[in-house]
């Protein structure tokens, strides 16, 4: 490591692991459902087991978006991390929030989950990849404002590359986008509407444009392709990633 401040990102890519372990064994757990209907019933229905799978899937995934954020912003940027700190803060309240929000959806009838967590007051529970409690969601926000902050203050007092550009463009239309799962109309096809903007644009468009700015940085590092190059191949990519992404 260039850099002291990158040794953050070991504690992201041990929970990404580890939550993406966690993926598996419910995964596993759900194809023997599928073989023996009864197993784990009535402890582990087959629609918790579901949600448990899907949820873990997005969280491992935003952990090792954040990781590997933390440990390239400092060398793209040739600084620091403006706070250390924070990154470390921000990554115990992430772990605890989606810690307890597993343990709730397996310990607590999902009705009354929603209860408990003031569903009634801001409904946003009960759809599809979007299942997480209403005040989960504005951990998530909080968090996201916070690496965001820590990001881009990193990025602003540093070097400014292409790739780094492109990588706060994903990280912060990333967080933008969320901010839809908050909305949460009545009428089903405005809500299948703006579900899309959270569920496709983040998996078709803006993880795509963090992935791009990902894979340029680690082909420059282990191929030693001339900066100028792989930047004009970046820009292609994520031009194809949005066209591609927003009309499909």
């Amino acid at each position: 490591m260039q850099y002291q401040s990158q040794s953050v990102a070991k504690l992201y890519f041990i929970a990404a692991i580890g939550l993406f372990v966690g993926q598996i064994l419910f995964g596993v757990i759900m194809g023997l459902q599928y073989v023996v209907g009864d197993f784990l019933f009535p402890e582990i229905p087959f629609n918790v087991a579901r949600m448990v799978h899907t949820n873990l899937l997005i969280v491992w995934l935003l952990f090792g978006f954040m990781g590997a954020a933390y440990y390239m912003i400092p060398e793209e940027a040739e600084t620091e991390l403006y706070s250390p700190k924070l990154a470390i803060l921000l990554f115990w309240v992430f772990l605890v929030a989606g810690a307890l929000t597993i343990l709730g959806y397996l310990l607590v009838p999902y009705a009354t989950l929603a209860g408990i967590t003031g569903n009634d007051l801001l409904p946003t529970m009960g759809r599809e990849f979007l299942e997480q409690p209403t005040i989960t969601k504005i951990g998530i926000v909080i968090v996201a404002l916070g690496f965001l902050f820590n990001i881009s203050m990193t990025v602003l007092k540093g070097r400014k590359t292409a790739i780094s550009m492109v990588l706060l463009l994903g990280l912060w239309g990333l967080a933008i986008f969320f901010l839809f799962a908050f909305y949460n109309p009545d009428n089903l096809v405005l809500d299948k509407y703006y579900w899309w903007w959270v569920v496709h644009l983040w998996v078709e468009g803006v993880w795509e444009l963090i992935l791009g700015a990902l894979l340029a940085f680690v082909l420059i590092k282990v191929t030693g392709v001339d900066r100028e190059v792989i930047e004009k191949w970046l820009y292609v990519i994520i031009a194809l990633t949005l066209i591609t992404g927003i009309i499909g």
